[in-house]
């Protein structure tokens, strides 16, 4: 019985980690797909007033609204002329690193929990 609540725990620990996105690589897909462009150089700073900050907001936030630019079924999806067609050249997992890595960042957003 022991041995099987040290395998339940070590599986869940790395399910945990692999879900939740690689800092790094999401560091190099947010430069690649030029997303500082916009959102400003700290992620915090946009271009425009009506573009989001994107530094510290939750992951499961910034992960869910890609994958809602990328959809195309008009279920959940949000809709604009930039993120849609960026949105649509990501992956589930590039969309996880991304996310984990704005998460990341430091931010000066009053996150309620």
């Amino acid at each position: 019985m022991k041995k099987f609540v040290i395998a339940l725990f070590c599986g869940a620990v790395s399910l945990s980690a692999a879900a939740g996105g690689n800092v790094a690589i999401g560091k190099e897909k947010a430069a690649k797909f030029n997303c500082a462009s916009c959102h400003g150089a700290d992620y915090k700073s946009p271009i425009d007033p009506s573009y989001p900050k994107l530094a510290g907001q939750h992951a499961g936030y910034l992960e869910n609204a890609l994958r809602a630019y990328k959809r195309t079924d008009g279920m959940n999806t949000r809709q604009n002329a930039i993120m849609g067609p960026l949105a649509k050249q990501l992956s589930n997992e590039d969309m996880a690193n991304i996310a984990a890595y704005l998460s990341s960042l430091p931010s000066d957003l009053v996150l309620k929990r």
